[in-house]
């Protein structure tokens, strides 16, 4: 329960800030290309994540149009133990663009948004409203490490602390 108390303040705070990232929101985000698994290939270190490899997520598309969402990882230090955390996303206004509001739990929601996608659905960066939160996402487990550079580069560009990622082993 305790685990759940300080995941729910750390969403609470997660969804206040600045909107920064707004800015450079993808303009157009089709949910159904969206929806499948993405691989975390690198992230910022966060409470709700800190020991976990091998992190995916799994987006699939209710048919009410919000997407159900399965976050799950291994702790590093027992590879048995799987950790999930379920959600719903949904579109953060009538824009079809990369702006998302994801809920874990009832009143509790967060900003998702995806500031940079591959026309082709195969890798995505995505942020909180504030700079504090990144994510590098694939739709397989590896990514070149051309792209990965270019990635960070604009990224940099933009802001972000790229020299806090942390690279995801995946499994």
């Amino acid at each position: 329960m305790r685990k759940y108390i300080l995941l729910g303040g750390f969403l609470m705070l997660w969804g206040c800030g600045s909107s920064k990232n707004l800015q450079y929101v993808v303009p157009e985000l089709d949910l159904e290309r969206y929806m499948g698994t993405w691989y975390e290939i690198a992230r910022f270190n966060h409470p709700f994540e800190r020991g976990l490899i091998s992190n995916q997520a799994k987006y699939t598309l209710r048919k009410d149009g919000k997407v159900q969402v399965l976050n799950t990882g291994i702790e590093s230090d027992n590879p048995e133990k799987v950790k999930k955390a379920e959600a719903v996303a949904y579109r953060a206004s009538e824009k079809k663009n990369g702006h998302l509001k994801v809920r874990f739990f009832p009143l509790i929601s967060s900003h998702y948004i995806v500031i940079d996608l591959d026309k082709n659905y195969q890798y995505a960066v995505v942020t909180s409203n504030s700079k504090k939160y990144l994510w590098i996402l694939s739709r397989s487990k590896t990514m070149s490490e051309t792209l990965y550079q270019r990635l960070t580069e604009k990224l940099q560009e933009r802001g972000f602390k790229t020299q806090n990622l942390i690279r995801v082993t995946q499994l």
